[in-house]
């Protein structure tokens, strides 16, 4: 199983990312990737780019050392009501939104049950991935959010970082891929990069996967024209590659 895309990465926009844009494009280069999305966090996060980042996406070409390129945001997720940090009018020009949960911009609690935050994101028209999922702090009742996903055409991320940097979320993240299989949901599997030597680099989400046979079909990022193909149809947008 190899993974042609990345559309979960950040840059130097973001105060805890280290590189730039044309930095993480280059590795992308080197790494033989078709398609890079970049996601700086939205502007509640608390080292977040200005939300004028968001505004001029327009400067950029859609093709950087011959990998395609989309832009768009990791959004926080606020609150059980599923408000979001971006303005719907920013969000309506977003080649793609991923939707996540952040213990420093989530009004809630830890612990408990998450499942309606969950369900109002889904419900949500502009929100197309469900962001790192796995957080044991933020449990949610899979049986009923990962169906509501599939039904709404809302991608499950399957996140490589979750495996580096948040351990106690493996198992939780194992039982979500499984769900997913279960109920024929779609995913993306990225590397939530946060230096160019990460970007594309999804071995331990690969391996999980690898190791449950789960279905090549479901991953809507598998390759550029496959994740292209869902965006387009999803926002009923065109995307210009000069092709």
């Amino acid at each position: 199983m190899k993974i042609l895309t990345d559309i979960h990465t950040h840059t130097n926009a973001s105060a805890h990312a280290y590189s730039t844009l044309y930095e993480n494009m280059c590795a992308a280069r080197d790494k033989g990737l078709e398609l890079v999305a970049c996601t700086n966090h939205g502007p509640e996060m608390p080292d977040a780019p200005h939300l004028w980042h968001f505004l001029y996406f327009k400067a950029l070409p859609r093709v950087v050392e011959g990998v395609k390129l989309i832009c768009g945001v990791e959004a926080n997720i606020l609150n059980k009501s599923g408000e979001l940090d971006i303005p719907k009018k920013i969000l309506e020009d977003m080649d793609i939104v991923i939707a996540s949960i952040h213990n420093c911009t989530y009004a809630e609690e830890v612990g408990g049950d998450h499942t309606e935050t969950w369900m109002n994101i889904i419900d949500n028209p502009l929100v197309d991935v469900l962001g790192h999922t796995g957080s044991p702090d933020f449990l949610y009742d899979m049986d009923t959010v990962i169906p509501y996903a599939k039904k709404r055409n809302v991608c499950i991320e399957i996140n490589n970082h979750s495996f580096l940097s948040r351990p106690q979320n493996v198992a939780r993240c194992r039982e979500i891929a499984l769900a997913c299989k279960k109920y024929k949901a779609p995913v993306v599997v990225n590397s939530d990069a946060h230096f160019m030597g990460e970007i594309g680099i999804v071995p331990k989400a690969v391996a999980m996967l690898e190791e449950m046979d789960f279905p090549e079909e479901l991953i809507m990022n598998l390759n550029a024209e496959r994740f292209i193909k869902y965006l387009s149809e999803k926002k009923n947008k065109t995307f210009d590659f000069g092709e």
